[in-house]
């Protein structure tokens, strides 16, 4: 578990971190380099979960051989479905990244929503949603392995 304490923001006790695929670990459905090696990094204090409509297909394989696993949605009502993941975990315990219309809900719920802007953009109400806002996913990823980094942003 993570244990943040941010003045004027709250104290944040991470048990989950839910993380779009497309857009946010990855662009055109290929991950980006130095996702791995940050989740290696983050497994041992916090439970991750890579959940997706996988627009390019492929993602579970992605994942084969790590130990991180993918949930792969249905087609239609992504928003809600991750909504309703998020909300199995307990929201309160979750820190949540993305960047499309469909990860809005999640982000939203979350203790933490943070919202990436890649190559893929970012949905307008996504961008809105989010606590915080970043241009690349290892510096959201980093935001975690260094929380520091949080409570400087986020602080009162």
């Amino acid at each position: 578990m993570l244990k943040i304490s941010i003045n004027g923001f709250g104290e944040l006790s991470l048990k989950h971190l839910v993380l779009d695929y497309n857009g946010t670990l990855a662009c055109d459905g290929e991950l980006l380099d130095g996702v791995l090696e940050r989740l290696d990094s983050l497994k041992k204090d916090i439970a991750i979960h890579i959940v997706t409509a996988d627009t390019f297909g492929g993602v579970a394989t992605r994942f084969s051989g790590t130990p991180f696993h993918a949930h792969v949605l249905k087609p239609g009502g992504e928003d809600l479905a991750k909504q309703d993941f998020v909300n199995s975990l307990g929201p309160d315990t979750c820190v949540a990244i993305g960047n499309g219309a469909n990860d809005c809900l999640m982000l939203q719920i979350c203790a933490l929503g943070i919202c990436v802007i890649q190559g893929e953009g970012a949905c307008g109400k996504t961008l809105q949603t989010a606590d915080l806002v970043v241009t690349d996913i290892n510096h959201a990823l980093d935001l975690l392995i260094f929380p520091k980094r949080l409570v400087a942003t986020l602080r009162m």
